[in-house]
């Protein structure tokens, strides 16, 4: 019992630091991988003791004791719970993300997307597969539970959406320069370029995520001006993602709405009309593949669910038609054929 007692107070402090110390500013791999080795220990702790009633007194009793303590050494320590050992891998996981201090390195792994997701106790072994697991099963139980909405995205994705903007809140808390906040979402889509499109909808869960704080609502706001720099990354955001989640984002940010129309038209310019294949197709190789009829399609869907921007896009579309010669003859201006189409 003395070993479990001893074992159950480090843990404690290893969440305290995790979440409050710039000591992760040296945590490595292995050292990630040993924190939520010994989380895991205290949810089988839980799960073993819960129901034994003297056991469960004395664990409860060390555990208050060691609350004491690490109240006195670290500002803003939270108690931890007999009851939040059943979690305590989730409580490290969000721990790190709110802590600014941990290192890009560190964030990698955090959202790793490509690690398998092993679902034997013994398979425990690679940092991987132990925020996989956690995410998994945050997952399911959104999936699952009656009193939340479907997801657009997927619960997966959104659960990824919710541990980005914690952790952009965390970095912009600092009050610092906005670089390294930066340098953090290159950092996570450098190396992803098999992934974008799983990265792309967590970008969207992120940004779809309600607004129910100042802290929130600022992260968005970075998360936007950083996805307009990052041309490659909206144009393959755009094609990949269904039509109804661009859509949605539109209506819930105008950053996007404009930087997604600005999308459309690039995609019209770089198009020319091919006599044998008798329609428009997209002549740059450095632009992500779209078709007319994808396209048109988008123009559409932007249409319907902003009527507000049909004036200023129709005008705009006729002012590009009217340059090209304002010619009524279908295959000459890609800006004529697209209004035909639209008003169709």
């Amino acid at each position: 019992m003395e070993a479990v007692l001893r074992n159950l107070r480090s843990t404690a402090e290893l969440l305290a630091v995790a979440s409050l110390s710039c000591e992760v500013e040296q945590w490595d791999k292995q050292t990630l991988s040993r924190a939520f080795h010994w989380a895991r220990y205290c949810e089988i702790l839980f799960s073993r003791f819960h129901n034994n009633t003297a056991i469960r007194r004395t664990l409860e009793k060390h555990l208050q004791l060691t609350n004491q303590s690490l109240v006195a050494t670290f500002p803003g320590y939270t108690e931890v719970t007999f009851s939040d050992l059943s979690r305590c891998q989730h409580m490290l996981l969000v721990g790190l993300l709110n802590n600014p201090e941990l290192p890009i390195s560190i964030t990698k792994i955090l959202f790793d997307t490509g690690g398998p997701i092993n679902t034997k106790q013994s398979d425990y072994q690679d940092v991987t597969s132990f925020c996989s697991r956690i995410i998994q099963c945050k997952s399911a139980c959104k999936v699952l539970s009656p009193l939340t909405g479907l997801s657009a995205v997927g619960a997966d994705a959104e659960v990824r959406g919710l541990m980005l903007m914690e952790r952009l809140e965390a970095l912009l808390s600092q009050g610092g320069e906005a670089r390294s906040t930066e340098h953090f979402l290159d950092s996570v889509l450098q190396g992803r370029e098999g992934e974008a499109e799983h990265f792309c909808v967590v970008i969207a869960a992120a940004l779809l995520t309600t607004k129910d704080s100042a802290a929130k609502t600022a992260s968005q706001e970075f998360l936007l001006d950083w996805l307009q720099t990052k041309n490659r990354l909206l144009q393959h955001m755009c094609s990949a993602l269904p039509i109804t989640h661009i859509i949605n984002l539109a209506k819930e940010h105008r950053k996007f709405k404009d930087a997604y129309y600005d999308v459309l038209k690039k995609w019209a310019s770089d198009m020319e009309f091919s006599i044998t294949e008798g329609e428009w197709v997209q002549t740059s190789t450095n632009q992500t593949a779209m078709s007319y009829c994808k396209l048109t399609e988008h123009f559409k869907a932007l249409f319907s669910a902003c009527p507000s921007l049909r004036e200023h896009v129709e005008n705009e579309l006729n002012a590009l038609k009217i340059s090209d010669g304002d010619f009524d003859v279908s295959g000459l201006s890609v800006w004529g054929d697209l209004l035909s189409a639209i008003n169709s």
